[in-house]
């Protein structure tokens, strides 16, 4: 017949197991990051390529596709490591999804590179093609996130998750900006569009700091150099108060390109940092949990009398008391008594990660039920998804509310929500 211990040891392999998935999930995580970064310079490359008419930027947007290759090869790796056969995965059915929606957009990514090198495409339908893929690649990670079973591996991977969103959209800049400015010349809409950026760089990067490693935060902060920041700013200006239809100097594209891929490239030392936190800190919970079963596997019950089994009905103290005394004739008692205690721990260590887990998810709930009200307005009210951002933020300060109460108003409202004549 299996004992407690028994029980207690298959726990703990449990949780060495998910430990192992979760290291698996955060190499993928990581190499993810990788593509997204080399995704999101080869858009910008292909719109200066693009807005130029295909005169400047191909050798140096070839020299990019190469890298995105070979990152690509090892994402595909790492996918093929993922158990897809046991479906012991807590979060498996959306990953998986999330997961065969991005290898269809990796599949057809060569054929938008076709697109982009015979001109065919525009810089706005191209940039739309890099955001789809790039936003299923973060999609991965997000749900990456939401299946983590550990409360610190969870908040590391919502603090990637958001750096790393926010990181994207700093890249949606530098392309939009980049068209722009090839183009010569102002509009209003991609103006409007760019402010939106900014301003959801900056909700995500404060998600990231109330989530991350202080020493994170402040390596984030010190690579964010003065002097980089306020040429960023100075173009920001030039591109969001030109008059629409105004002419723009086509030889900054360059600068600005320039100058955003600098700020990304330090984004993106960050986003190497807080991957190898996450990395390190899956190791080193593996290790731990691998020498607390060591532990467990050196305990050896024996017969238990009477007294051991009604042992679980007294009191803790009493427990206490009589599980730490002297008397050589209590050792079985004292053994039986020492994996009460463990089952107790563990018992209470569960209970404090999942309590941990609400907090943490919390925000990944926020940001699913904001995401999903915005999706509600753009099909009801035929809005793009900053119109839809900008109605519910305007909403949220006319009746001073959280952007979340909001969220919850509106698709409380689903059913009767109007919908705007076409």
């Amino acid at each position: 017949m299996k004992s407690g211990l028994n029980f207690l040891l298959a726990a703990k392999r449990c949780e060495i197991a998910e430990l192992q998935q979760l290291a698996l999930t955060s190499a993928l995580v990581n190499v993810t990051g990788r593509l997204v970064h080399g995704l999101q310079r080869e858009r910008g490359l292909s719109n200066l390529f693009l807005g130029s008419q295909g005169l400047r930027f191909g050798e140096v947007r070839h020299q990019q596709i190469g890298e995105c290759r070979q990152i690509e090869a090892e994402l595909r790796a790492c996918f093929d490591e993922l158990d897809t056969e046991s479906a012991r995965l807590g979060n498996g059915a959306r990953l998986f999804s999330r997961i065969a929606y991005v290898l269809h957009g990796l599949d057809a990514l060569d054929g938008l590179r076709t697109r982009v090198q015979t001109l065919e495409w525009t810089p706005q339908r191209a940039t739309e093609a890099y955001v789809r893929l790039i936003a299923g690649l973060l999609a991965v990670v997000f749900e990456a996130a939401d299946s983590a079973s550990d409360p610190e591996i969870s908040r590391l991977l919502v603090a990637l998750f958001n750096f790393m969103q926010g990181k994207e959209f700093a890249g949606q800049e530098r392309a939009a900006g980049s068209v722009l400015f090839a183009a010569g010349r102002a509009v209003a809409d991609e103006q409007q569009r760019l402010l939106h950026l900014i301003e959801s760089q900056e909700r995500c990067l404060e998600v990231f700091a109330e989530f991350s490693n202080p020493h994170v935060v402040a390596l984030w902060h010190t690579t964010q150099a003065s002097a980089m920041l306020a040429e960023l700013e100075r173009l920001r200006r030039v591109l969001c108060t030109a008059p629409h239809g105004s002419p723009l100097n086509a030889q900054v594209s360059q600068a600005w390109f320039d100058c955003c891929s600098r700020r990304i490239d330090r984004m993106k030392a960050v986003e190497d940092r807080l991957a190898l936190d996450l990395l390190q800190a899956c190791e080193q919970k593996i290790a731990a949990a691998n020498a607390e079963l060591d532990r467990f596997h050196a305990l050896h019950t024996v017969p238990a009398t009477e007294a051991d089994v009604l042992s679980f009905f007294r009191a803790p103290e009493a427990q206490g008391a009589a599980a730490f005394g002297a008397n050589t004739q209590g050792y079985g008692l004292h053994l039986e008594r020492s994996i009460l205690e463990l089952v107790q721990e563990q018992a209470r260590r569960l209970q404090t990660m999942s309590d941990e887990l609400d907090t943490v998810r919390a925000s990944l709930n926020e940001r699913k039920l904001i995401e999903r009200a915005k999706g509600l307005l753009m099909a009801h009210r035929h809005l793009s998804e900053e119109e839809a951002h900008k109605t519910m933020r305007q909403m949220a300060m006319n009746q001073n509310r959280r952007l979340i109460e909001v969220a919850e108003a509106v698709l409380a409202m689903a059913d009767v929500l109007p919908e705007r004549p076409r």
